[in-house]
């Protein structure tokens, strides 16, 4: 019970921090960054409806998130350490969580994997329980960044940009994982599922040196694909993020092109392993990993693929209790131990 208490309030102390540091350096979101203006943030103590419901919004995920991890050391806190961190992207601030076994010896360096969630708003939820789980017990060291754009951090953090500070904030998370004094930086691995799988090809695409292994499962390879089948009000959340400057793809195309991995496949230097699902109704294969694959094939480079037939969860079938979810899981860990563990 005293360590359940003692990491709930690390826990509770991390989140109260990181809010009120993000608060206050927070941009008004309809508001053009300037650098001659103030900053303009959530009103924390306003009687209008809309703004006290954001509020109460913000503080349901922070205590969402505050259970997860929770959940996670009752579960798993007498073999794998969980340690909260904040580290930098640019000038901001960015929350993550570094993973390793209670029994490492970290007067040894060890390889390093970069898990990347999905969704639109996600965050670390506890589907990526069993995969922390297989890589910290193989001897990896796992960082869990929660990128600009998830939730459970506050009004500022909760601000979308795909392709563009979820990307720079997981290249910073995997900077800050490989300074650690058990991490060999040279040993550093990466997988991402969805917007995580797209995160993950930009990433290697940005830094082709970074990573020596990576996994993409079931992506999102073509942002402009993706715009043309989601429903109206998505393409609207998208368009109205700052980068797209309230334009759909018919009136700002290079600014989606310049997010969509399928446009720079030929910058990949990584051994990279794609896994798919034909029955995925988000990320459809033939426009997504499909293609890809394809285009990996097509420009020689080091990779492997599985796609999986009509496999259970459509496009969550890497996190269910099937016998598809652990095959992604063994070939995760296989992957990263042919160009990690050496």
């Amino acid at each position: 019970m005293n360590s359940y208490r003692k990491l709930r309030h690390t826990i509770a102390c991390l989140l109260v921090t990181w809010t009120c540091a993000q608060t206050a350096q927070a941009q008004d979101a309809e508001t053009p960054a300037r650098k001659d203006t103030l900053d303009k943030f959530l009103n924390m103590d306003a009687k209008d409806t809309a703004t006290k419901l954001a509020v109460i919004q913000h503080e349901v995920y922070q205590l969402e998130l505050t259970n997860v991890l929770i959940r996670f050391d009752q579960m798993y806190g007498n073999r794998i350490a969980m340690e909260p961190v904040s580290f930098a992207s640019g000038l901001d601030l960015i929350p993550g969580y570094v993973f390793r076994a209670k029994n490492l010896d970290r007067s040894k360096k060890h390889p390093a994997m970069v898990i990347v969630h999905g969704g639109f708003h996600d965050r670390f939820d506890t589907y990526f329980f069993e995969w922390i789980d297989a890589l910290t017990a193989k001897g990896y060291v796992v960082m869990f960044p929660d990128y600009r754009g998830s939730s459970g951090y506050g009004e500022p953090h909760y601000r979308n940009s795909y392709g563009n500070t979820d990307v720079t904030d997981v290249l910073a998370g995997a900077d800050f994982v490989g300074k650690l004094d058990d991490v060999d930086a040279n040993r550093l691995g990466i997988v991402g599922h969805s917007r995580g799988g797209m995160v993950t090809l930009l990433a290697i695409e940005r830094a082709p040196k970074k990573f020596k292994a990576a996994v993409e499962i079931a992506g999102l390879v073509d942002f402009l694909a993706y715009m043309s089948y989601k429903p109206e009000y998505r393409r609207q959340e998208v368009a109205n993020e700052a980068q797209f400057n309230g334009q759909l793809p018919n009136e700002n195309l290079a600014a989606y092109m310049k997010v969509s991995p399928i446009n720079f496949v030929q910058d990949i230097q990584t051994p990279l392993l794609v896994l798919a699902n034909t029955y995925d109704g988000t990320v459809p294969l033939a426009l997504h990993s499909g293609r890809l694959i394809d285009l990996l094939k097509a420009k020689g480079k080091v990779y492997d693929a599985h796609v999986y037939t009509n496999a259970p969860g459509g496009h969550m079938f890497p996190f269910g209790n099937t016998n598809e979810a652990r095959d992604v899981q063994r070939r995760i860990v296989e992957w990263a131990d042919k160009y990690l563990m050496h």
